[in-house]
């Protein structure tokens, strides 16, 4: 009973943030704290993202993301469907 009850818990954790999230984030204006919505993305690699666009302009690609410190292939791609760029 005790890890059904763990397991129902961690579900919670796990899906309630995402239910929160409403729509694509525009990666090329979103604040430090929109960009944290998006999956594998906390707040130091959201502010590295937000960094990076400052030194280095507007990104033109999903691949231009990879070239961030702490964003890797992985998280482009849990992310495609989440990430705006227009």
């Amino acid at each position: 009973m005790k890890k059904w009850i763990l397991a129902v818990l961690f579900l919670m954790l796990v899906a309630v943030p995402a239910a929160w999230a409403s729509g694509p984030v525009n990666v090329n204006t979103a604040s430090a704290e929109e960009l944290a919505q998006l999956g594998n993305v906390g707040p130091a690699k959201a502010a590295a993202i937000v960094a990076y666009r400052e030194e280095n302009g507007p990104f033109r690609s999903i691949q231009e993301l990879t070239r961030v410190t702490g964003i890797g292939e992985r998280t482009v791609e849990m992310n495609l469907d989440r990430i705006a760029f227009e």
